[in-house]
């Protein structure tokens, strides 16, 4: 064992799990064998307990350090923040600073609000819809966090969340007052949409889904939801916490040319530092005054500092057509390599960040082996790449390289029907249904 997993079997005894986010789990990437931690990381390099230093081609932060690990700009403006306070009776200017460049932005919106996380960005804006609305009922599309809201749907149906999120989500511990009214429909499917509304008493005031994720919209399918929600009264929140500031610079409804009422936003606008966003019509959210959301740490002053600084940097330097270009070099790679070793493979995602799968019934053990080799070529590899201003094309290059190495390796062990596993076969990750 290595000592990242010597470290995350102690960690098991005392934290459930063994860490926060199931994403970062060692059992979806590479079982008993992934480095689980980091000492530091710098750019796209990481550098594990045992010292061994890999480039980071499995998700950057889990799409959020669009910039790279230990940006020195933003570093230097949260140093600066700290030396004058991250925390005060009073409030920080900073915030002021990035709503008005938020809603500079997006000319649509009128007011925003701050958090931490984007799990309670999207609680907040659910508050705010329902209490604008005064009706419960939700429906949505794709993943918008671990609260109560949205695991209820799995009470009505267990199903629900199998092609959103895990299969078999449990709902132990969530509260059966939302049973039954949260409704999901599927992505680029209008009369899975329609349906909901044509129930009786559907009592829906909220519609939240990603405005993409996997595959782009189809058949005007975001017009057409907007138009819905109109119709019946419905406000429409667009879920932008993976898809914002990465193919453009403000939320993807932009390039896509349809405004919500609401847009959720977090992970890139401050490269990874704890910060989220809600914006919307003023009209709607003002009722944030006319209900309880509020919470000490969201005035803390250095999230504040590293999304101006993102931002900044983001606009300036046009961050979101050089990641997309490296994006398409891996897409084309991938594509090109497969075919020279005569495997059969699935692309998918924004140009930004790019899915692979493996076109076979044991897509599961065949990513595994992937990851395991890469890991041997010092990549840390897995379905999903989250490009970062911090690859570059020679970098990129070696991926590919190894890549070619590891898919010839791959086909091997299709003709012969094995590989080669030093651990356990990863579990599943996010099934989202846009992906």
């Amino acid at each position: 064992m290595n000592k990242g997993q010597k470290l995350l079997s102690k960690a098991k005894k005392i934290i459930p799990g063994g860490n926060q986010l199931l994403s970062k789990r060692s059992e979806l990437f590479l079982p008993g064998y992934w480095p689980n931690y980091y000492k530091k990381a710098k750019g796209c390099k990481v550098w594990d307990l045992n010292n061994k230093v890999y480039y980071d081609f499995a998700g950057m932060g889990v799409t959020a350090c669009v910039l790279g690990y230990s940006n020195d700009d933003i570093n230097k403006s949260l140093i600066r923040g700290l030396r004058t306070g991250s925390m005060c009776t009073l409030n920080a200017t900073e915030e002021v600073d990035l709503a008005k460049e938020l809603l500079n932005i997006h000319k649509w919106s009128g007011m925003a609000k701050f958090c931490k996380s984007g799990g309670e960005a999207c609680m907040v804006a659910i508050r705010i819809a329902r209490a604008f609305t005064n009706k419960n009922n939700i429906a949505f599309c794709g993943y918008h966090g671990w609260h109560d809201w949205y695991l209820a749907t799995n009470m009505s149906n267990s199903k629900n969340l199998d092609k959103q999120l895990l299969p078999g989500l449990k709902t132990k511990g969530v509260s059966n007052t939302f049973k039954n009214s949260i409704k999901p429909f599927l992505y680029n499917d209008i009369n899975s949409l329609k349906k909901i509304f044509k129930k009786k008493n559907n009592n829906i005031g909220i519609i939240i889904m990603e405005p993409m994720r996997g595959v782009k919209p189809s058949g005007n399918f975001l017009r057409k939801v907007k138009l819905i929600a109109k119709k019946n009264n419905a406000l429409l929140i667009f879920d932008e916490i993976t898809s914002g500031f990465k193919d453009n610079y403000g939320g993807l409804h932009l390039k896509l040319k349809v405004n919500p009422d609401l847009a959720i936003f977090g992970k890139s606008i401050g490269n990874g530092y704890p910060i989220s966003a809600i914006i919307g019509r003023k009209k709607i959210m003002q009722v944030a005054q006319e209900t309880f959301i509020s919470s000490t740490m969201w005035t803390d002053r250095l999230g504040f500092i590293a999304a101006n600084t993102t931002l900044k940097k983001l606009k300036q330097l046009k961050i979101n057509k050089k990641i997309s270009i490296y994006g398409k070099m891996i897409k084309k790679g991938w594509k090109e390599i497969a075919k020279k070793n005569g495997i059969k493979i699935g692309i998918s995602g924004q140009d930004c960040i790019p899915y692979l799968r493996f076109d076979y019934p044991n897509n599961q053990e065949i990513m595994t082996f992937f990851t395991q080799e890469m890991l041997k070529k010092g990549f840390l590899a897995g379905a999903q790449v989250a490009t970062s201003y911090a690859y570059s094309i020679p970098v990129i290059n070696k991926y590919l390289e190894a890549t070619n190495i590891v898919f010839g390796k791959i086909h091997n062990c299709l003709d012969i029907g094995k590989f080669p596993l030093k651990g356990e076969i990863k579990h599943s990750t996010f099934k989202r249904l846009t992906g």
